[in-house]
């Protein structure tokens, strides 16, 4: 069976490195993941990852610190994620590329954009840290972008429910699933799979979203397979 995408982003949240910890880094977890990205890379696929940072910094709703300073530190949290997601890849034989938007040249490549083109051509997985290197902006807007920039055929959004709702299914028993979306829905409705900024970006860009649980990580090798799973997201 052929993967039905050539090249994809994936996101991957702070909170799904920490595992049931909740917080800092949950290795068996990681390497749960690790492992199905390692078998999409098999199967001659591309993998692009962005690393969120909320296992160690969730400054933004403290309101206790400035938000440019603040998100500063969140920046620096992704780096932190992308660095051990990286490490156990490269445990399990995937050749693997850390790029940083914020410049720290001694632990990773700065963000190019045709360099990081070339690492996927090469089979590399290329993991993008510190979001998009500037505050105000969120890991899901970065992993638009980057999505956009890298020309993905996809950009797979892995979450701890099962796809979008139109409300919280873990507060309403009655939430509704969507098999398939609109950003435009997305936006006007203020679902509450991304931001809007990063919403926006994709939808003015034509980008396809899948949004899935990671609480089975196969889910993603899966998903590039074209199994039914999660919530489709897009302008068609």
């Amino acid at each position: 069976m052929e993967p039905k995408y050539k090249r994809i982003l994936l996101k991957l949240s702070g909170e799904a490195l920490a595992g049931d910890q909740k917080s800092g880094l949950n290795y068996d977890a990681i390497t749960a993941i690790c492992a199905s990205i390692k078998k999409v890379v098999d199967a001659g696929v591309q993998v692009a990852i962005v690393v969120g940072g909320g296992n160690f910094w969730r400054g933004r709703s403290s309101g206790a610190m400035d938000r440019t300073r603040a998100d500063h530190i969140g920046m620096l949290a992704t780096a932190m994620n992308a660095l051990a997601v990286a490490d156990v890849l490269e445990s399990l034989g995937c050749e693997v590329r850390v790029q940083t938007a914020i410049a720290m040249q001694q632990v990773a490549e700065p963000y190019i954009r045709n360099r990081a083109v070339r690492h996927l051509e090469k089979g590399r997985v290329v993991i993008f840290g510190c979001g998009t290197g500037n505050p105000f902006f969120s890991t899901d807007t970065a992993a638009s972008l980057r999505a956009v920039e890298i020309g993905a055929d996809i950009y797979f959004k892995a979450t701890l429910v099962d796809g979008v709702y139109d409300k919280d299914p873990h507060k309403f028993d009655d939430a509704r699933k969507y098999d398939t979306l609109t950003f435009t829905k997305v936006m006007s409705d203020g679902l509450a799979v991304m931001d809007s900024t990063a919403a926006a970006m994709c939808h003015d860009n034509n980008m396809k979203m899948l949004v899935f649980d990671l609480t089975r990580p196969d889910n993603i090798f899966d998903a590039v397979m074209g199994e039914n799973i999660g919530t489709v997201v897009s302008e068609d």
